[in-house]
């Protein structure tokens, strides 16, 4: 079978999404298929290019390549999956955020501008058309799939796929630091574990790694480091390598991944692989389909005095940290993530 992922991406950008597709195709490829990633170039701002990026999406031909058909097309993220194609499924990353739950919250975008209603509501009507062309219609996790049904009264099953390096992933000591890989974004919300490491009545230690989206994040977190006067106590690591990435999770203590609703969050997986526990929140989405408050990690209001009690509590109790972790690579391997299963649905 020859097969395109269809995704959509922002240039040097790079994410738990990117890392989604690339894992995709390596799975269809080792199943004896041919495989190709289709990723369009993707800018939301202003809101008004978004309807030229639709428009160009269903003017695509991806139904044959240099004469031979494609037998399938995969949809991944808006406004890729518009493209049209008679054997379509969907594996729903995510919808446009900022036309749905993100609309009315602080960090959406596209309600300040005069015409943000009217393109919220183009992306509406085309996703309540066009998703139901697909002959089957997935997420990546449970946190998408109820946000299309509540916002598009669309029904998917949420699919779970492991994440990059699954088998790469070990456990160590359990060393004097928490971990947070990430791209450093204000929803994933670094700046709210800076104010609760100022919290804490322990030494605890965060080491940070990724890259940011916006320079002027990175700012706002020194100003924030500098201002809260934690000096050592945080350690930016910057763009690591896979492998440096997988040894500071297995010695890290336990990890931090407090996100504003993520859509699934390879972060808390990651965890669990290296038998580490996760500090997340109430409100952060996918990862609260894997941690189980006092099982696996700790899930607490999205405040600095609820992350700064978890973060005293597993440095003072390394014994409970080491408990959480193993239940949570229990967990994992009691869900059956794997790209087989994956690719088995998705090429029905």
């Amino acid at each position: 079978m020859r097969v395109v992922i269809a995704t959509a991406q922002v240039p040097f950008i790079r994410g738990g999404a990117e890392i989604l597709a690339e894992g995709l195709c390596h799975a269809i490829r080792a199943e004896g298929h041919d495989a190709e990633i289709v990723a369009i170039p993707f800018k939301w701002y202003p809101p008004g290019r978004i309807i030229e990026y639709m428009l160009a999406c269903r003017l695509m031909d991806l139904t044959e390549s240099n004469g031979t058909p494609i037998d399938r097309l995969i949809g991944l993220k808006f406004p890729s999956y518009l493209i049209p194609h008679p054997n379509k499924v969907l594996w729903l990353v995510h919808q446009h955020r900022t036309a749905y739950e993100l609309w009315d919250h602080k960090f959406g975008d596209m309600i300040h501008f005069p015409n943000g209603k009217v393109v919220r509501d183009a992306i509406h009507l085309a996703d309540q058309k066009h998703i139901p062309e697909c002959k089957a219609i997935y997420t990546i996790a449970q946190n998408v799939s109820n946000r299309l049904k509540l916002f598009c009264g669309i029904d998917s099953s949420p699919l779970y796929s492991p994440p990059g390096s699954a088998e790469k992933f070990y456990a160590a000591d359990y060393g004097d630091y928490f971990y947070f890989p990430s791209r450093l974004t204000t929803i994933k919300r670094q700046d709210l574990v800076l104010q609760a490491l100022a919290k804490t009545k322990q030494p605890v230690r965060v080491k940070f790694a990724g890259i940011a989206d916006h320079q002027a994040y990175v700012s706002f977190l020194q100003e924030t480091l500098k201002t809260l006067n934690l000096g050592d106590r945080v350690e930016w690591q910057g763009r690591v390598s896979e492998d440096e990435k997988v040894r500071t999770y297995a010695n890290a203590l336990a990890v931090v991944y407090p996100p504003t609703d993520e859509d699934y969050g390879y972060v808390t997986l990651e965890a669990m692989l290296a038998s580490r526990a996760v500090v997340t929140c109430r409100d952060s989405g996918g990862p609260l389909e894997f941690v189980v408050d006092g099982q696996t990690g700790f899930v607490t209001e999205p405040t600095p005095e609820g992350i700064a009690e978890a973060f005293d509590r597993l440095w003072k109790d390394r014994s409970l940290a080491k408990r959480m972790g193993e239940n949570g690579k229990e967990r994992y391997e009691s869900m059956n993530i794997r790209w087989a299963n994956v690719v088995d649905r998705l090429l029905a």
